[in-house]
């Protein structure tokens, strides 16, 4: 179940969801305010990795804000 940023367009306060799919994003409403006029954030993907050549270096996900 992926977890979606998003921004109340009423309020201006920003908030994580927990979505169990694609369609239900429509169906989000800001916890704050009650609005459904709420916007889904991009979040980026970060990279972590290291220049040692002694410790594996790899690619992660996660939310960038």
């Amino acid at each position: 179940m992926p977890v979606y940023e998003f921004k109340c367009e009423d309020c201006g306060k920003e908030f994580e969801k927990f979505v169990i799919s694609a369609s239900k994003v429509s169906e989000v409403k800001c916890p704050y305010c009650g609005s459904q006029n709420v916007k889904k954030k991009i979040s980026a993907c970060g990279i972590s990795g290291s220049s040692s050549s002694s410790s594996s270096t790899g690619a992660t996900c996660s939310p960038f804000g």
